[in-house]
């Protein structure tokens, strides 16, 4: 392997794969280091772990030519339904969006992580550098690139190092990013579901008093769960066997799902809010959970970060055509201005309806019930918030997210 490279990026789970292929479609050589085995969570088995792509973040798989292998195996969200509860209860709908009020068509698409790793994983091998079981040990930047060393013993020379190595990125750490953020102390309970009703391509929203319950529409009569609950309630419910577990789960979703029983093993996580002082040092650029670790709420996660891969491939090979240093400031600058104050906002945004919901305060249920209702009553407010769910409100829009290849 000839190491020297335009573009290394750390961390082979999504958003580094996606920017790789991206800039290699546009002639730049490109190695991924993934600390994973190559094909570790590319099984063929069911196991409910799946991502809410908007509209925009589709546009961008099929922009890398990914998008036609992974149609068949995708539910597209066609309705969005948001309500408030009591614990316990549920009561009637407070937001009501459906698909067929905008002229893109649905809203986005539920696609499982093994059919989106299995594709990225293949096409990865066909287009550029992977190196598996893998990590990014260090790095060492100076006027003509940077030095990254590998924990195999290899060294690899790059005009840019991407970070795309999750919350506790070490690029960033090594670059001397600092970040900001705290723990909601809370943890997301995640699990598959069979469902008796069908769930038509809507996916659910329910806010409950500790914390919100998203009920994600997949293949056939399956869902996927997300409950964010607090660590005390999370621990208790997650001790609980399989029997157990529905038993507490059923009467918040009895009225969605029908009866359910599990088709899958359980998952949980806790939840925090991490977000990085700066999104570029020398020679070095953040992009997805190395950039900003966001709240669940709204699934929207993998979303920003394929936004952030959209503007950074942008910058990259616009700077390129116009015979730049792809790892000096002009370019990553005009990255960081494009990015860091949308994904902060939404990052921030999800978080206060993370706080103003995840409470049973009267006042607030009330006030929470008349904003509900305004919303759903103004049909203009209704597209705004459905456009910018399916990601086509960021301005300005990269290539890559309408679609257009680099």
């Amino acid at each position: 392997m000839n190491d020297d490279f335009d573009v290394v990026i750390a961390g082979g789970g999504l958003n580094g794969p996606v920017l790789g292929l991206a800039l290699a479609d546009a002639g730049m050589r490109v190695a991924v280091v993934d600390a994973a085995p190559a094909r570790a969570r590319a099984s063929d088995d069911f196991d409910g772990r799946a991502y809410a792509l908007a509209l925009a973040s589709v546009r961008l798989l099929k922009a890398i030519g990914i998008w036609d292998g992974l149609a068949d195996t995708a539910q597209p969200i066609r309705k969005v339904v948001a309500e408030q509860a009591r614990s316990g209860q549920t009561g009637h709908f407070g937001l009501f969006f459906d698909s067929a009020e905008i002229e893109e068509g649905v809203l986005g698409q539920m696609l499982e992580d093994r059919f989106l790793y299995r594709a990225l994983i293949g096409a990865m091998q066909d287009r550029l550098d992977h190196i598996p079981e893998t990590q990014v040990v260090g790095q060492t930047a100076d006027a003509g690139g940077i030095t990254v060393a590998l924990s195999d013993g290899r060294s690899l020379r790059a005009k840019l190092l991407v970070g795309a190595d999750g919350r506790k990125s070490g690029v960033a750490s090594r670059a001397g990013i600092g970040r900001s953020g705290w723990d909601y102390g809370q943890t997301a309970l995640v699990a598959a579901l069979k469902t008796d009703v069908p769930h038509g391509g809507t996916a659910y929203q329910v806010f409950l008093p500790t914390g919100p319950l998203a009920v994600l529409p997949l293949r056939g009569n399956h869902a996927s769960i997300v409950w964010s609950l607090t660590r005390r309630q999370a621990r208790a419910i997650d001790a609980l066997d399989d029997p157990g577990f529905l038993e507490v789960l059923q009467p918040h979703i009895a009225a969605i799902t029908g009866a359910v029983t599990l088709a899958g093993p359980r998952f949980s996580y806790p939840l925090g809010l991490t977000l990085a002082n700066d999104y570029i040092a020398e020679r070095v650029a953040l992009i997805g959970d190395a950039a900003h670790g966001v709240h669940p709420i709204a699934g929207q996660g993998l979303n920003l970060g394929l936004r952030d891969v959209a503007a950074l491939a942008e910058c990259l090979v616009d700077a390129r055509r116009q015979g730049q240093d792809i790892g000096f400031a002009t370019a990553l600058e005009r990255y960081q201005g494009w990015r860091r104050f949308d994904s902060t906002a939404l990052a921030l945004g999800m978080d206060s309806v993370n706080t103003l919901f995840s409470n049973d305060n009267p006042l607030l249920r009330a006030a929470r019930g008349l904003g509900m209702g305004a919303v759903n009553a103004v049909p203009a407010l209704r597209r705004r918030f459905m456009r910018q769910a399916a990601g086509l409100t960021m301005q300005p829009m990269p290539r890559l997210l309408t679609g257009q290849r680099l």
